[in-house]
């Protein structure tokens, strides 16, 4: 592999069909991310922007909150109700480690 390719990793989903349905709101971000029938495949490193997002799960959820952490900017995820179920106060235990979390109504 020559110096100037990018890295990559992929992902295969065996249980939930949609899975990936956040792919196209971390894209939106700026990830490098193809989704191939039941497999995400991510190309990086690549740095990312904040933006408006939706959360269509959990695991979404939490994949958004992460990377809103390391974009650059604001981002503003709507539909946070799912996040709550699994993560209480999400905002304030990652504030003990520096995010800059808020709701907003």
């Amino acid at each position: 592999m020559n110096a100037g390719c990018l890295t990559g990793s992929g992902i295969v989903e065996t249980i939930f069909g949609n899975r990936f349905m956040h792919a196209q709101e971390l894209a939106r971000m700026g990830a490098n991310i193809r989704l191939e029938g039941r497999q995400a495949i991510v190309a990086g490193p690549r740095a990312l922007s904040g933006a408006g997002a939706i959360a269509s799960d959990l695991r979404a959820s939490a994949s958004l909150v992460l990377a809103s952490l390391v974009a650059k900017g604001e981002t503003v995820i709507d539909r946070v109700c799912h996040i709550d179920r699994g993560y209480e106060h999400i905002e304030s235990k990652l504030a003990g480690v520096g995010a800059e979390i808020r709701r907003v109504e």
